[in-house]
């Protein structure tokens, strides 16, 4: 109630952008995640899943976004989150698209953003995981890493972007997602189909010949079954470890706000939980999914496992619903 009635809005009065990070700096650079802690977390132990030889305290992960440039590894289990994943990285530093790129929907509940990948590359993001495993700080909660690429680096050779990320962290997270899905880089969604996807999943195989690194593909939610079908064929193909449905939406009908980004939050609840149910019969159940797309509470939650998810990830609940949403969640799960 205090987040919702006096946090929010007093947020929601300041430009987007300088928000999050201002909150991730608070959140890592001062005593504001110990004073939550003990508001957000807590054991689930009925909650725990085994998955891709990974265990998962509870279900409710921090999607690929908020945190890009893993600054708060050791913080996000401190708020409840039973996993996270980080980036998108990508090998060349960058800055991302021209500000002002995100923009808030309040009365949908959502976010459009057209941010591009901005992050400090992948030299710096590896340094930075390379000190937290040196210092003990590791945590148990499993970390994930999204790779994606430069936006200056032609389509045809993209593949050597996922391939140089791969190589540098492969031993510095838990498992990896091939972002091939979001909106905001020039024809990165062309990547999710035929030889492009070939040519990406390909040679990542290949550097982990005994697929002993559970690898994952970040899908769009405005893909046809057929799309679905050709990407499910790539996963059994290259033996991926799962699936993450979905990344945000570029349809904006009838929405307050009409800017070029993806639409994230409660505009893409439905049809991320469309996808995932596709996805999960067209695997026959045998392919895990981490369900992310428009999900604030345990009903939201409900949904997409019922649908067929594993698991699954919030970004624009964890803005809406502030720092305690993981833990109702999960309480709601119990």
């Amino acid at each position: 109630m205090f987040y919702r009635r006096i946090a929010r809005p007093l947020l929601f009065s300041l430009p987007p952008e300088w928000v999050h990070h201002a909150s991730l700096r608070a959140m890592t650079h001062t005593p504001l995640a110990a004073v939550i802690e003990p508001f957000a977390r807590r054991e689930f132990p009925s909650l725990e899943k085994k998955l891709f030889g990974l265990t998962f305290p509870n279900p409710i992960g921090l999607a690929a976004g908020f945190d890009k440039n893993a600054e708060g590894v050791t913080v996000w289990p401190r708020l409840g989150f039973g996993f996270m994943e980080l980036g998108t990285i990508t090998p060349k530093p960058q800055p991302g698209n021209p500000r002002p790129r995100i923009f808030r929907l309040p009365a949908e509940q959502g976010l459009i953003n057209r941010l591009g990948f901005p992050n400090a590359g992948v030299e710096e993001v590896a340094r930075r995981l390379d000190r937290i495993k040196a210092s003990g700080q590791w945590p148990r909660t499993p970390v994930g890493l999204n790779l994606g690429k430069n936006k200056d680096t032609p389509l045809s050779e993209a593949g050597r972007d996922y391939l140089a990320c791969f190589r540098r962290t492969r031993d510095l997270a838990d498992y990896f997602v091939v972002n091939v899905s979001s909106p905001n880089t020039p024809g990165l969604r062309d990547l999710q189909q035929g030889e492009f996807l070939d040519s990406i999943l390909g040679p990542l195989r290949d550097e982990d010949s005994g697929a002993k690194i559970p690898l994952l593909i970040k899908i769009a939610p405005d893909l046809t079954e057929a799309q679905v079908s050709d990407v499910v064929n790539a996963v059994e193909k290259y033996r991926l470890a799962g699936i993450v449905a979905t990344n945000t939406t570029i349809e904006k009908r009838g929405l307050s706000v009409q800017e070029e980004g993806g639409v994230s939050g409660r505009p893409l609840t439905t049809r991320s939980t469309e996808i995932i149910r596709i996805a999960h019969r067209l695997t026959g159940g045998r392919v895990p999914i981490i369900g992310v797309g428009g999900i604030f509470n345990v009903a939201d939650a409900h949904a997409k496992l019922e649908a067929g998810a594993s698991l699954l990830q919030i970004y624009t609940g964890f803005v809406y619903e502030g720092p305690l949403v993981a833990r109702r969640i999960c309480e709601g799960l119990v």
